[in-house]
């Protein structure tokens, strides 16, 4: 379980994070969505232990994340919306310094790298320096590292960006099966067909309040939306309706 209790961040004057209380139950694969600045990749930040919160706390299980950071973290896995990696190391070392930092090594590990790296098409590329690697191996590299302690969660924010279309279904295959598992996944995307397909509940984060939470179809009980999309909902819940006013008008000049 991932909780949120009363989360609030401040850069001076502005509120990013404005006390969110949230949570994510074991099992569940979430999905945590918002415009552009909403707080979403702040939020996920704090639950990585990145920053710091101005007030509140996330728990990890029952492990706060700032009061027991060690605990804490040895149970997530995290993958950024920028994949950053050490240039100057090959695959296989990026993995192994990754996995050292959480206390293991040795044969078992060696065989979880193999296992990773055969999984995401690398193998090939392990010996070869990370600089050689494309955007999209970057990306199935730093997945990989999230994976390889086992964490019993993994936050994930933007997780197809860079990903061809196969690497993209295998990413949604693991999850579905992580979950099944037991395992927590908490998901920030801004491809809302990938969300509705794949959360099983969503929360919406308009200007870092929570507007929305539930599944799609409590949230088109909620606001009497009837079997509108979940990219309907968003856009209603976001003030985004100004967008299809747009498309119509320029619709209408293009007919014209």
């Amino acid at each position: 379980m991932i909780r949120l209790e009363n989360l609030t961040k401040h850069y001076g004057s502005f509120v990013a994070v404005d006390d969110i209380s949230l949570e994510v139950p074991r099992g569940a694969l979430y999905g945590f969505l918002g415009p552009n600045g909403a707080g979403k990749t702040t939020t996920l930040r704090i639950i990585a232990g990145i920053l710091r919160p101005t007030h509140g706390r996330v728990l990890l299980g029952g492990d706060d994340v700032h009061q027991q950071p060690i605990a804490a973290k040895t149970r997530l896995g995290f993958i950024p919306d920028r994949p950053f990696v050490y240039d100057k190391l090959t695959g296989a070392e990026f993995l192994r310094f990754v996995a050292a930092l959480y206390g293991q090594e040795g044969d078992a590990i060696e065989g979880r790298i193999t296992e990773l790296l055969e999984v995401f098409e690398l193998t090939t590329w392990k010996d070869e320096l990370v600089e050689a690697y494309s955007h999209g191996m970057r990306q199935k590299l730093i997945i990989s590292s999230a994976l390889i302690h086992r964490p019993q969660y993994i936050v994930v924010d933007e997780p197809m960006v860079g990903l061809d279309p196969k690497a993209a279904r295998l990413l949604k295959d693991i999850f579905r099966q992580f979950v099944t598992r037991g395992g927590t996944v908490l998901l920030s995307t801004h491809t809302l067909e990938v969300a509705e397909a794949m959360c099983d509940r969503i929360a919406i984060i308009q200007q870092g309040k929570i507007v929305a939470e539930g599944t799609v179809n409590d949230l088109r009980q909620q606001h009497r939306a009837g079997d509108a999309s979940l990219e309907e909902l968003f856009l209603k819940l976001t003030g985004g309706a100004h967008v299809r006013e747009l498309a119509e008008v320029l619709g209408d000049g293009a007919a014209a």
